[in-house]
């Protein structure tokens, strides 16, 4: 997150205490030097009503040296500011692409850069303005002031510069410059305005890329996951301004081609692209999709980040109901799952389903209910891969997911739970056909779950549908699969784990229709232990 800008009050403060500290030093001890200075014997001393009176009477052949001192102060000054700020911002910018030019757009670098120049010009015309019997106060007090203000600004002013060079602020910034392209791309009805604000706000997404591929490489995990999540904080704020977009905007323009991204795409899918007007989110999603295969294995929580950031651009999707987007986001979702399977990185694809439920959960109480259904058969089908690799715990994951959302289906009225249920009752069929045995069984435990939660809520018909499904299962490992189920009576596993409950767990309520609903196929109660089943 963006930590707040250095306000005019803050530097105001900042200016005035060491300004105001080294006036009440020198004012003092001035002060003192005045009121017990004594003439000397037999001279005839200027007598002044106080002691800034006595300050402020410039003498001319007394002060031409330190005129000329004070404009080479100030000039030391500046060269120490533009050496040390040199060093810090070219640091920076071997890091993160842009930030040269982000810091000399800044109106605060601009304007400090500037106040030096102008003193130090001032400070050379002074130093020769001299003349016999006229002396130029109030310039005097004018390039005091700025050799002063000059000296007291360098403290806050390199406070400002490391603020402003920050990694997340950078992040920040560059987020903010996307949007804002966006922003004035979107309703330009000129080709040529709307082509350079689409270059500018794709540059400003390949930059965050790049900071989230370089800390990726650095194992610097927070600019990594800061940089994720500004590509999601802009994708779902230009889903917001999408609707007011000029119909230009959505057309692939010159620069957008030359992106090495849009030159390897068929022209078919660059049409389409335009078509469905969603290049911009193609491209936020493209670069997740890039980061995604390259933290697999070295960088699980980016993994899981860029799941949870996509499942938040899909919820805003089809909170817009933009249906497009919404069918965007599940062709990367898949193909997050298809590369974690690859992978087969478990516990990957563990977590990147979690994300996957709750948008289609999302999309349930939205009113969504197709979009949902299709999600739902995409799961259904990785749970098919996954069995395939003898990946058999991403199965069960898969299983019970859908589980759960038939009870969001169910909760909220959905008019496809039927489709959704009949699809979920298939998942068994192809496994039983290559069997492997713990897979068949959590996924038959997921069914006794939803049987037992139709019972709970009296809708026996439903329950009746699973129950004879499960017919013709071997007695065996039926009885096994009640045993297993009625001993989980808590829902936290005995081990941390990411989704925070137990699979297995049912409330007391539902567990207890359990009885009814396995005394329809004969399985007696068999229960041996209370230690709860694991997700694993």
């Amino acid at each position: 997150m963006r930590s707040s800008t250095p306000s005019a009050r803050t530097w105001t403060v900042q200016i005035l205490i060491l300004a105001g500290a080294a006036l009440l030093v020198f004012g003092g001890f001035y002060y003192l030097d005045a009121i017990l200075w004594e003439p000397p014997a037999g001279g005839a001393a200027k007598v002044y009503p106080d002691p800034l009176s006595r300050y402020l009477d410039f003498d001319g052949g007394s002060i031409a040296d330190a005129l000329s001192q004070l404009a080479g102060m100030i000039l030391a000054v500046f060269g120490i500011v533009i050496t040390v700020v040199s060093i810090i911002v070219q640091l920076s910018a071997d890091r993160y692409t842009g930030v040269a030019r982000m810091f000399l757009r800044d109106r605060v670098n601009l304007g400090v850069m500037a106040f030096y120049v102008i003193a130090c010009v001032i400070g050379v015309w002074l130093s020769v303005s001299l003349q016999d019997g006229f002396v130029p106060k109030r310039a005097i007090l004018v390039m005091l002031t700025a050799t002063a203000l000059g000296l007291v600004l360098m403290a806050p002013y390199f406070s400002y510069v490391f603020w402003f060079l920050e990694p997340m602020n950078i992040i920040s910034r560059i987020r903010s410059d996307a949007e804002k392209g966006a922003s004035r791309g979107a309703v330009e009805s000129n080709s040529a305005a709307s082509d350079q604000a689409q270059v500018g706000t794709l540059a400003a997404m390949e930059e965050l890329t790049d900071i989230t591929s370089n800390s990726i490489s650095g194992k610097d995990k927070i600019i990594a996951s800061g940089a994720v999540d500004a590509i999601k904080d802009f994708t779902i704020r230009y889903v917001e301004i999408k609707p007011s977009a000029a119909d230009v905007w959505f057309k692939i323009g010159a620069g957008l081609r030359r992106n090495p991204d849009f030159v390897a795409m068929d022209p078919e899918s660059l049409s389409d692209l335009e078509a469905r007007r969603t290049w911009v989110e193609w491209k936020a999603m493209r670069q997740y999709f890039g980061i995604y295969n390259e933290a697999l294995g070295s960088m699980r929580d980016i993994n899981y980040l860029i799941a949870i950031d996509t499942r938040y651009i899909g919820e805003a999707a089809a909170k817009a109901n933009d249906s497009e987007l919404i069918q965007l986001v599940f062709r990367f979702l898949n193909s997050y799952m298809r590369a974690t399977l690859n992978a087969k990185d478990v516990r990957t694809a563990y977590n990147v389903l979690n994300q996957y439920r709750l948008l289609l959960e999302a999309m349930l109480k939205l009113g969504k209910s197709t979009e949902a259904v299709q999600g739902v058969k995409h799961m259904l089908y990785y749970g098919h891969v996954s069995f395939d690799m003898k990946l058999t715990f991403v199965t069960e994951t898969v299983a019970y997911d859908v589980s759960a959302l038939c009870q969001v289906a169910n909760e909220t009225g959905s008019e496809k739970e039927d489709v959704m249920l009949s699809n979920f009752l298939e998942l068994d069929r192809p496994l039983r056909v290559r069997s492997q045995e713990k897979a068949l069984l959590g996924v038959r435990k997921a069914q006794v779950k939803l049987a037992a939660y139709y019972l709970m809520k009296d809708d026996e018909t439903k329950a009746r549908l699973i129950a004879d499904d499960m017919a013709e299962e071997p007695h065996e490992r039926l009885a096994t699969i009640r045993e297993q189920l009625e001993r989980v009576t808590t829902k936290d596993f005995w081990e941390i784990i990411d989704r925070g409950r137990n699979f297995e767990y049912m409330p007391a309520k539902q567990r207890k229709c359990m009885a009814q609903f396995f005394s329809w196929i004969d399985v007696p109660a068999t229960v041996r232990g209370q230690m709860p089943s694991g997700p694993m």
